[in-house]
């Protein structure tokens, strides 16, 4: 379990220096282009109070993302046409499709580390990976609702800073 855990954080690390590289090259602040990325997996425009919930920010800086991603011209704000008070941000086709081929000439390669799993390997891969996000999700959902740190797996449930 003790190589596991390194494993784990130098994988942590890693993606987030990616993350950091790749907005770099972007002109993009990281936490504004995983916005960008959660905004393509919803199903169309969205409030920014609903960008708040996406990425656990206030309702302020949520209003700052998308001032700074409106100014690099990633996304648009437009009333809603049912709801005139509302204002919905969306991204912009033509800089998401910049983004998706700079994502595919360099994250190309992870696929390719995939090519030597079979059908099972790659299923148990892809059912880790739901699972460590909806995991994450979870944990960070916790974090921000200021709830106490569990420690330890399975059974164990104690609590950081508690006696078991």
């Amino acid at each position: 379990m003790a190589e596991l855990a390194v494993v784990a954080r130098r994988y942590m690390a890693s993606y987030a220096l990616f993350n950091q590289a790749l907005a770099d090259r972007l002109g993009l602040h990281p936490t504004d282009l995983q916005c960008l990325n959660l905004l393509t997996l919803e199903p169309g425009p969205v409030t920014t109070g609903r960008i708040a919930e996406l990425t656990g920010l206030t309702t302020g800086s949520a209003t700052r993302l998308v001032d700074r991603l409106e100014r690099a011209g990633y996304v648009v704000r437009a009333r809603d046409a049912g709801d005139r008070r509302l204002v919905l941000v969306a991204p912009v086709p033509e800089r998401v499709a910049e983004v998706a081929r700079v994502w595919e000439r360099v994250g190309s390669g992870w696929f390719a580390l995939f090519d030597d799993l079979d059908d099972r390997e790659l299923a148990l891969f892809v059912e880790h990976m739901r699972r460590t996000t909806e995991y994450g999700a979870e944990q960070a959902a916790r974090l921000r609702a200021g709830e106490p740190v569990p420690v330890g797996t399975g059974d164990r449930e104690a609590v950081a800073g508690q006696a078991e």
